[in-house]
Order: C-alpha cells, then sequence, then structure tokens
C-alpha cells in the first residue's frame, strides 16, 4: 500500500505519541537532502520507554502494510533508529539524544509545527525571534 511520507511521519508520530514519547520534532528534509524526506525525533524517560514506543511505531504501520528498511538499536533502547525510507525515525533516552544533538545538525532543515492548538502537520514558516522555534501565529 502507497503512503505519502507526510502521512506516514504522522502515522509515527500518532503511534509514539500513544506512548507518551517526548519532545517530538518533525524535520522536513525534502530540500535538504535527498535520502530522506522526515526525520522524526522523539525521546523516551527510560530503555524501556525508547522500545515501548519503537514497538508501537512498527505495529502501526504494518496494519497500514508498510514495512521498515531497516531498524537499529533496538536491544540497547538508547538509541533506536528506524528506516522507513522516505521516514527516518529517531527514538531517544533523553541523554543521549542531548549528546547526538540531532536538531542542532540539521539546523537548516524546516521543522513541521507540532505544537498543541496547532494543525498538526502544517509547516510553520515564521520564527520566534533568537529562539530558533517556530511561531505558531504564522502557519
Amino acid at each position: 500500500m502507497a503512503t505519502d511520507s507526510r502521512t506516514k511521519s504522522l502515522l509515527c508520530l500518532k503511534a509514539a505519541i500513544e506512548k507518551k514519547a517526548l519532545n517530538p520534532v518533525l524535520l522536513e528534509l525534502k530540500e535538504v537532502t535527498s535520502f530522506t524526506d522526515y526525520f522524526l525525533l522523539l525521546s523516551g524517560k527510560s530503555d524501556r520507554q525508547v522500545q515501548a514506543i519503537a514497538q508501537a511505531i512498527e505495529e502501526a504501520l504494518k496494519k497500514k502494510g508498510i514495512r521498515p528498511l531497516g531498524q537499529e538499536g533496538g536491544r540497547g533502547g538508547k538509541w533506536i533508529l528506524m528506516d522507513y525510507e522516505d521516514v527516518v525515525v529517531h527514538i531517544f533516552l533523553e541523554p543521549m539524544r542531548d549528546f547526538y544533538d540531532l536538531e542542532g545538525l540539521w539546523i537548516d532543515a524546516p521543522r513541521i509545527d507540532l505544537q498543541k492548538g496547532v494543525n498538526l502537520g502544517e509547516r510553520a514558516t515564521g520564527s520566534k525571534k533568537g529562539s530558533g522555534q517556530e511561531d505558531p501565529g504564522s502557519v
């Protein structure tokens, strides 16, 4: 079953949120790189939660007939990478996310605004002055 990358990324996000994933960030990489359209970055408070988030995402996408090209890090639960070709999901144990700082590495990639009260998945165009965060009023 063919699913566009935006829909796939939001399916991943929904499954992760149901497992209480922390600090979700969706980066749109279409204009920045050729190997994927989106990075979904998530955190968990324990290795068990990180593994549960990954399992929930895998099960949700499997129901839609979508299987990952690959998955790394599932055993340790410190950083799990799930490659769905046009969507790559990174699920971190909180300290690992801070250490690797993928948001900083991909600073030029636009963030999809996921703030409460904003239409989920709408691309934010403005940013708060000096904060590096998107302005929810600019969607």
